[in-house]
Parts: structure tokens; sequence; C-alpha cells
């Protein structure tokens, strides 16, 4: 019987556990998240039915602080997924150096689907359920696939009615006016990008000679390809759940940023002002984008796009996971094998979480920071943890993931310990 996401993100850690000095009690914790709840979530539609939609929240681990994750509205939402996201939250929150646990949430959904007015009732409905489960010393949300900063103000707001006082502290990736924090809509494909430009030190990369291809082009995908075009690299191929483009000599990804946001299509065209002018471009599909012979690959969609299946077949001898568990961990051990670089998503994507932490720290503060203090501290906390898990990856022989699971692991335990493990209480 195959593994299911949760357990196949588990499994990741034993190789770490067999490098690491861990106690076997920390990594036994670590398997049970500590809290789940399952809720129905009731929304009156336009057209006065009701439906009771399923959702999810995952609290894995809070022995370094509050836990901390990402809602997320999907389809295909399930209670192992939200666990196994969690998880990756609480290791990478870890490695980040950051004072959380782990969460997660899910709706199961089709947003799409529903009217902007639907989709307030949902997620404030959501939030009714939930809100004795989250609090801002307790677990805060924040936005994921198919939320928003509006989302997670009408979720603030709802709790705010909940508890009779206004707690921006409650929810991060909020809108600026209501307690959100500069940096926080780029910071996902900035982080991809700062953790792209230690590699580009260490290998004397010229830009201009490094090609790259995107899979996914929300949010984090269309950031990281904006500051990597910025910097000369050559986005030589991109694509959305509809299918991709891909061109030898590169795009102008402003171009295709703007196509993207006004038709919901990836396109190759080329912009002057309104006016889009096709370019020349052959048309892919998502999996063919991951098999291109390209120097940087980037899955920036969902998880398990590379699997036992395709990943032999992968070229590139760079992965930055900017989605979560992008790579099942069959597939790592191949990619391994082929000695593909992988930074691994609790790296590579943690710029979200960080500039989070930093939301969260304004909201009690009461004191907001400007822009470029957010990207200084965020370039900061990234690459001294890129900086550490590559450390270990050489000094220990390891891969990216297996070093950046060590690194966060360590920090996790050090945590655990200071409340007493069986080394302490001297059982046999």
């Amino acid at each position: 019987m195959s593994k299911n996401i949760f357990e196949s993100a588990i499994a990741r850690l034993d190789e770490a556990f067999a490098n690491a000095e861990i106690e076997k009690e920390v990594l036994e914790q670590l398997k049970h998240p500590k809290e789940i709840l399952e809720v129905g979530i009731p929304v009156r539609m336009d057209n006065g039915s009701l439906r009771i939609f399923r959702g999810y929240r995952v609290r894995h681990n809070d022995a370094l602080g509050p836990t901390k994750g990402g809602i997320r509205y999907h389809p295909d939402v399930t209670r192992d997924e939200v666990m196994a996201l969690a998880f990756w939250m609480t290791l990478k929150c870890a490695l980040a150096g950051i004072p959380y646990g782990g969460a997660k949430g899910g709706i199961c959904v089709h947003p799409k689907d529903l009217s902007k007015l639907e989709l307030e009732r949902l997620s404030r409905s959501y939030i009714d359920r939930i809100a004795d489960f989250i609090g801002p010393h307790r677990d805060i949300p924040a936005p994921d696939v198919y939320t928003n900063s509006m989302i997670m103000g009408w979720m603030m707001d709802e709790y705010s009615k909940i508890m009779r006082y206004r707690t921006p502290g409650v929810i991060t990736g909020k809108p600026i006016p209501l307690g959100g924090s500069l940096g926080r809509d780029d910071a996902t494909g900035r982080g991809g990008y700062y953790c792209i430009k230690q590699l580009e030190m260490q290998r004397g990369w010229e830009p201009n000679n490094i090609s790259v291809a995107i899979q996914g082009f929300g949010n984090a995908g269309q950031h990281v390809a904006q500051l990597l075009h910025d910097d000369g690299y050559k986005i030589v191929a991109i694509s959305d759940s509809q299918g991709g483009i891909f061109s030898e000599t590169g795009f102008d990804v402003p171009s295709i940023i703007k196509a993207k946001n006004e038709t919901t299509r990836v396109q190759a065209v080329y912009c002057t002002g309104s006016v889009f002018s096709d370019v020349d471009a052959q048309h892919i599909t998502n999996e063919q984008l991951l098999e291109l012979p390209v120097d940087i690959l980037i899955p920036a969609a969902l998880e398990d796009q590379i699997t036992v299946k395709n990943a032999a077949k992968i070229k590139a001898p760079v992965i930055v996971e900017l989605a979560n568990g992008p790579i099942n961990s069959n597939a790592d051990q191949i990619l391994n094998q082929q000695g593909t670089c992988i930074i691994p998503d609790i790296l590579a994507n943690s710029g979200g979480v960080i500039v989070s932490y930093f939301e969260w720290v304004q909201n009690n503060m009461g004191y907001y920071w400007p822009l470029e203090e957010v990207h200084t501290k965020l370039r900061e906390l990234i690459t001294t943890a890129f900086n550490a898990v590559h450390k270990i990856s050489i000094s220990k022989e390891l891969s990216m993931r297996t070093a950046a699971n060590v690194y966060a692991l360590n920090r996790i335990q050090d945590a655990i310990r200071a409340g007493g493990t069986q080394e302490y209480f001297g059982l046999a």
C-alpha cells in the first residue's frame, strides 16, 4: 500500500535522524500532530440554498512557540495533505529561526465557483467554526493556495467580532490598511530569489547565461520570475494550470505577468502600454516544462509534481522548490543519485512565513517598518539559514534537504529538551 502524503513527509525524517544526534522521543512527537480539527462550514448561497463545506485546521507542534500556517481553498484538500503541510511548517519555522511551530488549514472548495459574497460568507463561517482553535498567541493563520489578503482581512474581522475587540495579530497576510506588513506580497518569491543569489555567489554564475523554467505562475512564481529577470536571468519557460510556453531566447517577464493578471492565462506576448503583441514560442504542457534542459527549475505550483514516473527525465541540475512538497520522497532518491541540487521547500519558500512573523511582531508592537527594512531583515534570516544548511550539507555529505531537516530538528530538539526528555528523567 502506498504512503499517503503525510507518511511520505515523515519518512524523510528517517535519513535526517540517522545523520543527527536526535533523541527518539523528539522524532516520535513530530510523527503525531498535536491537534486536528475537522469542521462542517455552513454557507448560505446566493440562490438561498445552504451548502456545507468541509474544513480543516491542524496544529502540528508548538515546542518553539505558537503555531503558524496558511489556509488553502482547493477542491482536493484532504486531512492528510493538511497534516503534511503543518508538519512542513514546523520544520520551516525552526529552520528560519523564528519562534513558531507549524500549522495549516484548508477548505474543500473550488473558490472560482463561488461569488464574491459567497466567498466572504465561507471565510467568515470557517473562522466562526475554528475561533477557539486559533489566536494571536496560539495559532496564527495566513494565506495559501487560492486565498489572499482580502480573505485574510475578512477572517481577522470575523475573529475580532467574536472576541469583541480588534485583534490584528490573529491573522497575517492582511491588507496593509488592516495591519498587514509591507513586503508580504512578494515575500515567498523573494525568499527563493535570495536562495538563488547565494547559489550564484557560490558557483560564480553569470545570470545572463543561466536559463530558468518556472512551473506555476501565481504570486510566488511571478515575483521570483520578475526578480530574476531584473538581474538578467533568462526565463525560458513558464506555465500555469492551463499549460505553458517555452522560448530558448527567454521572455519579457513583465509582459507575461501583465497578460496573466489581465487575462488569467500565461501567454507569449510583449507589451507596449495596453497593446499585447504575440512573440514566437512553443506551447508546452506542465509535464514537458519539468523535463526541459534548463539550469534552474522552479516548481511553484502544487505538491507531487515530480514523482518516480518522471524523476529520471528531469534535466535541470538545480531545483528550487517554491511550492510545498513538489517532489515526493521516492523521486528525491532518484534526483539525488543524478546529482541534482535541490533547495528544499522548507528553505526556498520560507520567505512567506518569515515576513508573516514580521507582520505579527509589528501588530504586537503597533509599530510598522519601512519596506527596505523588511527586505533587509528577510535577506538576513534566509541567508543565515541557507548558509547553515549548506555548511551541514558539505561537512556531512548530505543533500540540502536532509541537511535542512537536520538543522531544523536540532532547533526543535533544543526546545523539547529544555522541558525534559528521557535523557534527563533517567528512564531505562
